[in-house]
């Protein structure tokens, strides 16, 4: 890794995804062409395949008449609820920006539907990294890019949507149960300690009064306004106040209200772009252990699993007893 310290170290997987490209396409006319010599069989297919030489002939001169000296990088994000994919992320773009110059492309794929508003925040500013390197930097949802998910995919130079890809949710959720009713149903009590006014306002076994509710309210209404303020940011043509409103609108409709700025799929974008560019794939992923070359650690984690399946089932069972009549 280059700056980010880990146990686990992480290793990059980089494919020329042209030259993939170019190989499935010889196998696919080597594939033809054996059934070509059979003039019998030949058809329709041997059509198809006359038709997929030629094409692959124009798109290699187009590219030999006309070569971008740019290239494109693609990196993938799918995102849960805690951005655990930004520590990969920030690996891919650090080894990205070390070695790119300024014009070329950054490509992400992006699917997420938001999740902690801290995790989310930065790898936004991950992305952000990216223009300021000089690179420009298009955003691709296929399915869904919203809350968190939006928030990364707003600092794009380009977002491009399938047709019922889900976009926007610009707002902000909190919730938690209280148990402070069933706890003291059963004679439990909770005790809390703090230092300075606002350590703690809504809690999950304490009785929450008004005063408590207002200001996690008003903590939550200030993240809000960040939230809109970022997007306001790199998105200056969008009436943020008119979509800031946790709606989600999915493609046509989100180009209509300019939350992005085309309607398609990344791969139609990339196979565009691998007609007169030099297109490559970035993948990163933590070196497995020697636990869990050997299959150890899955082992380990069933019986962890099931251990704690068993105190969460005796825990319930024992709960039901005294709420029992």
């Amino acid at each position: 890794m280059l700056f980010y310290s880990s146990k686990k170290p992480i290793e990059l997987k980089i494919i020329h995804l042209n030259k993939t490209k170019k190989e499935r396409q010889e196998q696919l006319s080597d594939v033809l062409d054996e059934v070509k010599k059979d003039d019998k069989k030949c058809g329709l297919l041997g059509k198809f395949c006359k038709k997929a030489k030629e094409k692959t002939k124009k798109i290699d001169n187009k590219k030999s008449q006309d070569p971008s000296d740019n290239s494109v990088f693609l990196l993938d994000f799918d995102g849960d609820i805690k951005a655990s994919a930004v520590a990969h992320l920030r690996e891919e773009i650090s080894t990205i920006i070390s070695t790119a110059k300024a014009g070329d492309e950054v490509v992400v794929r992006l699917e997420s539907g938001g999740g902690q508003v801290n995790a989310y925040g930065l790898a936004a500013a991950q992305l952000a990294r990216i223009k300021s390197a000089g690179l420009s930097l298009t955003v691709c949802v296929d399915k869904i890019a919203a809350s968190g998910g939006y928030m990364m995919a707003c600092v794009a130079d380009k977002i491009i949507a399938s047709d019922f890809a889900v976009i926007g949710s610009v707002g902000v959720v909190s919730q938690l149960p209280n148990f402070h009713e069933l706890l003291k149903k059963h004679n439990i009590g909770y005790e809390m300690f703090t230092a300075g006014e606002y350590k703690r306002t809504v809690t999950m076994f304490g009785e929450n009064d008004d005063d408590d509710r207002a200001k996690h309210q008003a903590d939550i209404n200030r993240i809000h306004e960040l939230f809109k303020d970022f997007v306001k940011l790199h998105r200056p043509k969008l009436d943020v106040d008119k979509i800031a409103t946790g709606e989600i609108w999915f493609g046509k409709d989100a180009l209509a209200q300019d939350l992005i700025d085309d309607i398609g799929t990344s791969d139609a974008y990339l196979l565009s772009l691998m007609d007169t560019h030099d297109v490559f794939a970035l993948h990163s992923r933590t070196k497995p252990t020697l636990a869990e070359k050997l299959g150890f650690a899955d082992q380990m984690g069933v019986k962890v699993g099931e251990f704690v399946g068993q105190m969460v089932s005796s825990l319930s069972e024992q709960l039901a007893k005294h709420q029992r009549p």
